[in-house]
């Protein structure tokens, strides 16, 4: 990573953890999934919150997240699909978690996992897609790191795949602890108490990006 010296890496690398584990919708959309679907499932939603960072990284980079900030109405458009996906979430969640029986068992949590697959990646990754925050975050972030006089795409999809792999090895340390916390509880009506709440909170963040500024 020519230009980037060890200390903008660490320094980068810190803000993006501190950015990567402060409370937001991918924590929740983690726990959530964790705690009612299982490891397979988070795993799955991982992976497109992954994916969705490098395509972040990749419209910042190129620009087109700049006009996004600059235009008012495609980027209140942006709040609005990102908000109502939220809350879409929230409410799913709060529903199912009143639908799921006390005979659930781990054998049917991996049927589900194979037959939604899809769909756990895609939850990932349009919550983290539809949240301008991580936009913002790049804006604010490569100015600080990469210098506009000499400017290298090298260095600013370097700081992206850092940014990407702390969310990756973090989200997956959290679900392998909410696995281990699932065995030793043995208790379906946690989970369910878990989705709730999750559910909740996805809603409560759907309302914080509509009033965000």
């Amino acid at each position: 990573m020519e230009n980037l010296i060890v200390n903008d890496i660490l320094a980068f690398s810190l803000i993006a953890l501190l950015l990567v584990i402060s409370p937001g919708p991918n924590g929740v959309l983690i726990l959530k999934t964790a705690s009612a679907q299982g490891k397979q499932a988070s795993i799955l939603n991982i992976w497109g919150l992954t994916v969705a960072t490098f395509f972040h990284g990749a419209l910042s980079i190129f620009g087109f997240s700049a006009l996004l900030m600059q235009s008012t109405d495609l980027y209140f458009i942006v709040k609005i699909l990102g908000a109502g996906y939220l809350f879409y979430i929230g409410v799913k969640a709060i529903i199912s978690s009143y639908k799921t029986t006390n005979n659930n068992n781990e054998t049917e949590n991996i049927t589900k996992t194979e037959r939604k697959g899809l769909s756990y990646f895609n939850e990932g990754f349009i919550t983290q897609i539809l949240n301008p925050k991580v936009s913002m975050f790049y804006l604010a972030a490569f100015p600080q790191f990469i210098s506009p006089d000499n400017f290298s795409y090298l260095n600013a999809f370097s700081l992206v795949s850092i940014h990407a792999s702390i969310i990756f090895v973090w989200f997956i340390g959290v679900t392998f602890a909410i696995d281990r916390i699932k065995s030793s509880a043995k208790n379906s009506k946690i989970g369910n108490w878990v989705q709730r709440l999750s559910g909740t909170a996805m809603i409560y963040f759907s309302s914080l990006i509509l009033t965000q500024k």
